[in-house]
């Protein structure tokens, strides 16, 4: 346990340094606050022109607290995925972590912490924007604040298995897998409700939707900062809080369990393949 925890520190502290060390503490601070606003105003030019402005519907809030919250997803599924590609060809380092006395999968999460750091700078950027100048309405003496910190944990804990996930698989593929993280983020983006009910989906594709725990995830985030509208939305209308945080911990349960099953099987493939040390060169 020892190891796992102080393997865990230092990949954060490590993986920090390399997220916030690429240039001024200025310019990183300019560009944490940009991004952020750059996504939300694409979503919101998107909405006006559909709905010809109609901001004051419960649609809205739904949308855009869905997509704020959906940073997270890419943010800590791709930092710790991208800690493999990092390592591997361009510090050329990943071989040395296999030989010294540290914990893998503590390791490659360890190195995910930057990126939700930074995800969470552009979720609270993403609201606050929201509530101040696009009439978000959350009112805060409403908000169920236990409910929020339960949910927004769990959910960290599934995303940070799911990149464990993604990090197995990348040990496999030795050419070009920098988009891996954020491939995989773009497509459940259309299958966890962020930005619309599964209910728009074709009936074929939306038990996909109902397996993947990001979509009971971003609904509980939603109830506990907005409830009633939340809420009224069909999907998942059918479930009280109890019911989608039971079935949220189950599901991250399933997706632990095989988090290490996967993660371990690829590793052992890519140490008979020679695959921990290749590099992507022509």
């Amino acid at each position: 346990m020892y190891t796992k925890i102080r393997t865990f520190r230092i990949a954060a502290w490590l993986g920090w340094q390399i997220e916030s060390n690429w240039t001024d503490p200025f310019l990183f601070a300019v560009y944490s606050i940009a991004k952020p606003l750059a996504g939300a105003a694409i979503l919101v030019v998107m909405y006006s022109i559909i709905t010809n402005k109609a901001f004051d519907t419960p649609i809205f809030p739904y949308i855009y607290l869905g997509n704020a919250f959906y940073m997270y997803v890419g943010g800590v599924m791709t930092g710790i995925s991208w800690a493999v590609i990092d390592d591997r060809e361009r510090y050329k380092t990943l071989k040395y972590m296999y030989v010294a006395p540290i914990h893998m999968p503590s390791y490659l999460i360890g190195r995910g912490v930057a990126r939700f750091i930074v995800a969470t700078i552009s979720v609270l950027i993403t609201i606050l924007f929201g509530v101040a100048f696009l009439h978000v309405k959350i009112n805060l003496d409403a908000v169920n604040w236990g409910l929020f910190f339960v949910s927004l944990f769990v959910g960290i804990i599934m995303l940070a298995m799911m990149g464990l996930m993604l990090a197995g698989v990348t040990l496999l593929i030795a050419q070009h897998v920098w988009f891996i993280g954020d491939a995989v983020a773009g497509a459940l983006y259309l299958f966890s409700g962020a930005i619309f009910p599964l209910d728009v989906l074709p009936k074929f594709l939306r038990p996909v939707g109902y397996f993947m725990p990001i979509t009971y995830w971003l609904e509980l985030l939603r109830r506990s900062l907005v409830g009633s509208v939340a809420q009224a939305f069909p999907t998942l209308a059918g479930f009280n809080n109890n019911q989608l945080m039971s079935i949220l911990l189950g599901l991250t349960a399933v997706f632990a369990v095989l988090a290490g099953v996967i993660f371990y099987w690829c590793e052992y493939r890519a140490r008979e393949r020679g695959l921990i040390d290749i590099v992507t060169n022509y």
